[in-house]
């Protein structure tokens, strides 16, 4: 009998130098640490075991106009529409080199979408975007806030859950994925949807038989 391998897909911004920082950081001096990219594949077993497949690094698209507006209750012309928020998750088939579908390109902060999205279900309309006969958009299973205490509580993360089950995205080669905004959370929303992070990975093949679990952290 075949073990059914769910893969889990870990992202968050492990601590280095090579992000990006405020005037609060600078003056929290050079002992701590600042989070930057980086992005785990895991084939997680029926019994509960993960055994780690790739690394990747991961750039974040912060979406710091739409953070502005919503605090500052301004609209740019420039960024979505104010009234948007970050409520979805797509996914695509162009995050790695063509010749090597175990070597991802990382994401630049001028990416505006997916380079090649797919399609996540025909028929679930809990799903957003629909066009070409499918849904293209999967809301989130859970938001949570967690306090950094390996960092002295210098930064406030949000873990954002996402459940890609047996009837989403069969037979797709996933190898990059976003979070994106949309004024809404409805089902069968219709968009405009704008992206507000991307991350690139190995890629990894979703069948009937898995689980993709996306747990998708950002520090603030």
């Amino acid at each position: 009998m075949i073990e059914k391998k769910d893969v889990l897909v870990k992202v968050e911004e492990r601590y280095g130098g090579e992000c990006l920082i405020d005037s609060y950081s600078k003056k929290l001096g050079p002992t701590v640490r600042r989070p930057q990219g980086h992005v785990e594949v895991y084939e997680v077993t029926k019994d509960n075991k993960k055994r780690l497949l790739r690394k990747s690094n991961l750039i974040v698209n912060v979406g710091r106009e739409m953070i502005a507006q919503h605090t500052l209750n301004v609209e740019s012309s420039a960024s979505p529409d104010k009234d948007e928020f970050v409520w979805w998750l797509g996914l695509g088939s162009g995050g790695t080199n063509p010749g090597d579908p175990f070597d991802p390109v990382p994401p630049v902060v001028s990416d505006t979408d997916l380079d090649t999205e797919i399609p996540i279900n025909a028929v679930d309309t809990t799903c957003a975007d629909f066009h070409d006969a499918a849904y293209y958009k999967h809301p989130f299973d859970d938001v949570t806030f967690e306090e950094d205490t390996n960092n002295d509580s210098a930064w406030l993360i949000a873990r954002v859950v996402t459940t890609l089950g047996s009837t989403d995205a069969v037979d797709q080669q996933i190898n990059e994925a976003g979070l994106f905004s949309a004024t809404s959370t409805a089902g069968g929303h219709s968009g405009p949807f704008h992206l507000f992070s991307r991350v690139t990975f190995p890629t990894v093949l979703k069948t009937s038989e898995n689980q993709l679990i996306f747990v998708w952290y950002l520090y603030f």
